[in-house]
């Protein structure tokens, strides 16, 4: 029973799906139909970038860029951030998840042997912000855009439309939320510079490439996967196995539940209702109940208007921990740093989120 429940805590969303598409099953028998809910290209293309920046992590990119970026800082406020900055930017093609899971420990490190204790909280809070948002200017930045992308069929140059206004507006907010962490001089030895697995960093920055291939509509799915597992096998047969495969099996019972409601009309009817010119507000408010990467799947069989809910489930990211996964990710971190005070990290969390959900919801219905 307590491996039941510390698996139901672990993946929580995963098992939300799994209820929501068992219960659709009894409204909507299975049938041929099925088949067709699932969108094979996402989850191959979200598959295969998850093996491939476990990669660039094996070859100490992060490790390096972390340490190249971090010793240049002379004040605190100049730490603050570059720390900031390196999820905001990396984000966007690593995923936001990835970005904090590699950022936020060594935010941690570095500001305790900085003695900069009291900014942890305002530093990681804004690294979360940065991974949010920041994540939203590419396909491959975060699942819910890489979703869309895909399901929408949006060009690249379209989507950059859509997204490039709201993320330059959030580069600016970010530059600004830095500002009030003090110019307090700063002296931190971070060690030997990390060195770099030459090999592994080729072998993975061409499969990236790769990836990036199928991104832009160059190369079909089934040929990246078929790259990916040889060279893989070939190469570094573990990180097959490293992507979370649990986030995979969430698509799935999404797919499954979204494609069950969108069969039962009354409901169908009713979410076309209540999305009729609130797109985005409702893909906003939807992610802060399931987060955003459920809401994208759920509402996206529902409108025809990709551009709000795109930026709706990206604004969506802000507010509520739950809003978006990599949200909860930097909350688990942080509550394990050494005296974390994680009451006063959520006071702090909810009040720069939720300010800046308004804010950008106001600005995303301003925007042309």
């Amino acid at each position: 029973m307590l491996k039941i429940r510390d698996f139901i805590k672990q993946e929580l969303t995963f098992c939300i799906a799994l209820i929501a598409a068992l219960i659709s099953c009894f409204f909507v028998h299975p049938d041929k139909e099925y088949i067709g809910y699932i969108d094979l290209r996402t989850l191959a293309l979200l598959y295969c970038l998850m093996v491939v920046v476990a990669g660039l992590r094996r070859a100490g990119v992060f490790a390096r860029l972390s340490h190249i970026m971090c010793r240049r800082a002379r004040s605190a406020r100049q730490l603050a951030l570059l720390l900031v900055l390196m999820c905001f930017f990396s984000a966007m093609f690593v995923t936001n998840d990835v970005a904090l899971l590699t950022f936020v420990p060594f935010a941690v490190a570095v500001l305790g042997m900085a003695h900069l204790e009291k900014d942890l909280i305002w530093v990681v809070v804004l690294q979360t912000v940065a991974a949010n948002l920041g994540s939203m200017l590419l396909p491959v930045g975060n699942p819910q855009n890489l979703f869309l992308y895909s399901y929408f069929g949006i060009e690249m140059a379209d989507f950059l439309k859509i997204t490039a206004p709201i993320w330059i507006i959030s580069l600016a907010a970010v530059l600004l939320l830095c500002l009030p962490v003090k110019k307090t001089e700063i002296d931190v030895f971070l060690g030997e510079q990390p060195i770099l697995n030459k090999k592994c960093l080729t072998v993975y920055t061409w499969l990236f490439v790769c990836c990036l291939l199928v991104v832009f509509r160059l190369v079909e799915w089934p040929v990246l996967l078929a790259v990916i597992v040889v060279v893989c096998f070939l190469y570094d047969k573990k990180r097959l196995l490293s992507a979370d495969f649990m986030l995979l099996a969430t698509f799935v019972c999404f797919f499954v539940f979204s494609g069950n409601l969108a069969r039962i009309e009354s409901v169908d009817t009713l979410l076309r209702k209540i999305l009729d010119g609130k797109v985005m507000l409702t893909g906003a408010l939807t992610s802060q109940v399931i987060s955003n990467v459920p809401a994208a799947l759920l509402l996206s069989g529902f409108t025809e208007d990709a551009k709000s809910l795109l930026l709706g489930v990206n604004i969506g990211g802000l507010g509520t921990p739950i809003a978006s996964l990599a949200s909860l990710i930097s909350l688990k971190l942080y509550a394990h740093a050494e005296n974390a005070q994680t009451g006063a990290y959520l006071k702090v969390f909810s009040v720069v989120n939720f300010i800046l959900l308004a804010v950008f919801l106001l600005i995303g219905s301003l925007l042309p």
